[in-house]
């Protein structure tokens, strides 16, 4: 690891975050495990019950994986009983994503462990480290985006 004075590439940087996000992955399955869910189960149920009525295409962008990954997660919970599709009351074609009873009370147990899994990665770093951290995290996904509009 470079001294302070010493200069930091960006591929020095880029390896650093891709070891730490690893270690977060890991971290994020074992504790959501221990509630019986996968990370991906976790996040569409949980953005399905902050942002619905949602479509399967805003889902999906929502949380960053592809619609046909996000379809077939949605099939499964809706199987499970924790998602129901809903035909759109303006466009009878178009069906809209929504949470049930027991999908929100899980929902709310699964975000309390991550949650805590949260508060256990990032107990070494201050509040200050932790706000300076998130914006540059902010700042590298805004980058992303105005490069996708390009």
């Amino acid at each position: 690891m470079p001294r302070a004075n010493e200069g930091v590439t960006a591929a020095q940087v880029a390896d650093e975050f891709s070891r730490t996000a690893k270690v977060l992955v890991r971290h994020f399955n074992e504790r959501l495990g221990e509630h019986g869910v996968s990370t991906p189960r976790f996040r569409l149920v949980v953005e399905v019950a902050r942002s619905q009525p949602v479509r399967l295409t805003e889902l999906a962008l929502a949380v960053g994986i592809a619609q046909g990954t996000a379809s077939t997660l949605v099939d499964a919970l809706v199987r499970d009983g924790l998602l129901e599709r809903q035909t759109s009351a303006d466009d009878r074609r178009s069906v809209l994503l929504r949470v049930t009873a027991q999908g929100a009370a899980l929902a709310q147990d699964w975000t309390a462990g991550y949650e805590l899994a949260a508060e256990e990665l990032f107990r070494p770093l201050t509040p200050e480290q932790m706000s300076t951290l998130v914006d540059i995290l902010r700042t590298l996904s805004a980058g992303e985006a105005s490069a996708a509009g390009d």
